[in-house]
């Protein structure tokens, strides 16, 4: 099979298309063929070394939709050829790919894997903000990279749950349009000197220097939703002052502690995609050999939705 690693630290240039010998299953686990694969900046910037560097070579975790070839022990209520779409956290790059059942999930008949690919992760992480949050409609919300896979889904799920005002924060004023017509009320760009009223929410997936302003748009008494991998930093007294308060969202902690609400919201993410409530957009399909230019995409923040490898 072809997989994709790396073996230094760098920018898309060193990634590397190699063959290597299709994994076994273990217990628990799906070997999947893949059809489609996110591409994620969490992604991005473990390539670039940012956070904590993981040992080289290096490999990549993400979203993965195919069918399955082969089921290992323990691996209970999925059969070879079903197609499933999961969340993994290594080897995603690649032509075969280990999938744990826990985070694995069938696709609709009526539903591609790209299409897959472009909801369900995404999706999840966008409707785990939310409830986090506890947003109610009278509230108004921010969101950062909110052209990007998950940011998109959730201006559109901020509009669905009927929040009053939903703002959406991106790179640069081209997005402007597509957002708006997702339903965000107002878009401000990252290096504007005010980004207007201030909100009760801000859903976080951008991080690093852009959190200081996140934590800022808050009014007092705020709350922020942390899910990103760009770190930051921020002075606890300025959470203390306005009483604000920031809470972090993995999802492979949200899956395993709050099991029957991720189930719920799997179904809720496909049914309002089913009706058309919900546009999973994906800006680009891009082969798996050629994985370099989809993370220049990604690095540039050029992307209006998801970017996808296809194998």
């Amino acid at each position: 099979m072809r997989r994709v690693r790396f073996y230094e630290y760098g920018g898309p240039e060193v990634l590397r298309l190699e063959q290597a010998p299709t994994p076994e299953p273990g217990p628990g686990e799906l070997l999947v063929r893949t059809e489609a694969i996110g591409v994620t900046l969490p992604s991005v910037r473990k390539v670039r070394g940012e956070g904590d560097r993981a040992p080289l070579p290096g490999v990549l975790g993400g979203e993965i939709a195919g069918h399955i070839v082969a089921v290992g022990p323990q691996a209970t209520g999925f059969t070879v050829g079903d197609r499933v779409t999961s969340l993994t956290f290594t080897g995603s790059y690649a032509d075969m790919v280990l999938a744990p059942t826990p985070m694995a999930s069938r696709i609709p008949d009526d539903a591609s894997c790209v299409q897959a690919v472009a909801l369900v992760r995404s999706g999840h992480v966008a409707l785990g903000a939310l409830s986090t949050a506890k947003v109610t409609a009278a509230e108004s919300i921010l969101i950062t990279g909110a052209a990007s896979g998950v940011g998109h889904l959730a201006v559109q799920l901020a509009k669905i749950q009927g929040i009053k005002r939903v703002v959406a924060a991106v790179s640069s004023p081209d997005k402007a349009d597509f957002l708006r017509g997702l339903g965000a009320d107002e878009v401000v760009i990252y290096d504007s000197d005010h980004w207007g009223d201030p909100v009760d929410v801000v859903l976080d997936g951008v991080g690093g220097k852009l959190l200081t302003r996140a934590v800022e748009a808050l009014r007092p008494g705020g709350r922020l939703i942390f899910f990103n991998s760009g770190g930051g930093t921020v002075p606890a007294f300025d959470l203390l002052s306005g009483s604000k308060t920031i809470t972090g969202l993995t999802m492979a902690r949200f899956a395993s502690t709050q099991r029957a609400l991720y189930d719920r919201h799997h179904e809720q993410l496909w049914q309002l995609h089913r009706t058309g409530q919900l546009r999973a957009v994906v800006h680009a399909e891009i082969p798996l050999s050629n994985a370099a230019a989809a993370h220049e995409i990604i690095e540039a923040r050029a992307n209006i939705g998801k970017v996808v490898l296809r194998p």
